[in-house]
């Protein structure tokens, strides 16, 4: 089982994909989502978001790691499903 990711900032969707665990940096600490996580809302502080990209489903342990620096944001984890609404610097 996987995890539907979604990254997006004002500007663009910097990710849409199947991932097998992403963590974030919450304003109270980092904390990390795994497949039938309990739905929780979440801010985000500066820092950065990991994840593993599922590009084969037979072998969702052999992802692909992805860092996605942030400045701040939001989350939202509901049954599976992860939107996170982030602010990103363009420098």
């Amino acid at each position: 089982m996987n995890i539907h990711l979604q990254i997006l900032s004002p500007e663009k969707r910097l990710f849409d994909g199947q991932v097998s665990k992403v963590t974030f940096p919450g304003t109270k600490g980092r904390f990390t989502v795994l497949p039938r996580h309990a739905a929780l809302i979440s801010s985000l502080d500066k820092g950065v978001i990991n994840f593993s990209e599922v590009r084969n489903p037979d072998k969702p342990h052999e992802g692909v790691e992805h860092i996605q620096p942030i400045l701040r944001g939001f989350v939202e984890v509901n049954n599976n499903e992860v939107v996170a609404c982030v602010e990103i610097s363009e420098e």
